[in-house]
């Protein structure tokens, strides 16, 4: 049995009830603003922002607290260059052939293809990759809840990137095991997405998409 985690006292400030709902109507409007882009800048990004966003995706809540995620964070051209190769090769594949015709019918108002050189030309690359199970000694031991654990991790993580002024991108080469590959990442890992992060190129143009209502998305009971 494992040993008992002591507690300690919450950390909690209650807030009055208009500074509440205009911390929550400042927030939707700026993340109302948050867009998926596929052209970078390859302007550096500051020190220590991506690793606070990360922290910040790190707080998320997980089952039984096992934390089953790992950021692969990727800034070196040379390694980024083999991640385009690689991804590119299996895109070729899913839109010459493993991509059914309705999904292609769905991805084209986007106009994406194959080729991908934000990879190379944006600034970091974060690859996010779930824990399958633990390794303790040499001993396999469970996670729990794996893939909300980490589905909520990354929209924090994205949360806090926008937060800060950075765009990213959720690009899922699948199949994606090239990325243990090149990155050296043990079996137990799995890559989920490959996050290209940075500023927006200059002149980035987006498709004009509306988001579904809140009644669309919302039922009260």
């Amino acid at each position: 049995m494992s040993p008992k985690v002591p507690f300690v006292e919450l950390s909690f400030q209650r807030r009055p009830e208009t500074e509440m709902l205009a911390r929550s109507e400042a927030f939707f409007g700026l993340m109302d603003q948050r867009r998926t882009v596929r052209e970078f800048s390859a302007d550096p990004i500051p020190e220590g922002l991506i690793e606070n966003a990360i922290r910040t995706a790190s707080t998320a809540p997980s089952g039984a607290h096992k934390q089953p995620w790992h950021f692969c964070v990727v800034t070196d051209p040379e390694i980024k260059h083999k991640i385009r190769l690689a991804a590119e090769e299996e895109e070729r594949q899913n839109y010459n052939g493993r991509f059914p015709d309705d999904w292609l019918e769905d991805l084209a108002i986007f106009e994406t293809n194959a080729h991908k050189p934000y990879l190379d030309i944006a600034p970091a690359l974060i690859v996010i990759f779930k824990e399958n199970y633990r390794l303790e000694n040499g001993e396999r031991k469970k996670n729990y809840y794996v893939n909300e654990s980490v589905g909520i991790a990354t929209g924090m993580l994205i949360a806090a990137l926008h937060y800060a002024g950075l765009a990213s991108l959720t690009h899922t080469p699948n199949p994606m095991a090239f990325l243990n590959e090149i990155l050296g990442r043990p079996k137990n890992e799995v890559p989920v997405i490959l996050l290209p992060v940075g500023y927006p190129a200059e002149g980035t143009r987006v498709p004009d998409l509306k988001r579904k209502p809140l009644e669309a998305v919302m039922t009260r009971y």
